[in-house]
């Protein structure tokens, strides 16, 4: 593991954080599961170009899915 995939998952951490706390607190089920999604996806020990993309199309969920 590179200095780079490190660093990207813990960027992927940190916006899971964000989007589980605001999902939490804006009562918002769809970004809270993103949130899980996009923190459970790294340990699925997919490709980190997949693993990226993945988790983009998770991010814009909230934004798609209106409930």
């Amino acid at each position: 593991m590179t200095t780079s995939v490190i660093l990207v998952y813990i960027l992927l951490g940190s916006i899971s954080i964000a989007y589980m706390i605001y999902g939490k607190k804006q009562r918002k089920a769809v970004a809270l599961l993103a949130g899980i999604g996009i923190g459970v996806l790294p340990y699925f020990g997919l490709n980190m170009w997949l693993t990226v993309l993945l988790s983009i199309v998770m991010m814009g969920l909230p934004f798609v899915i209106k409930i």
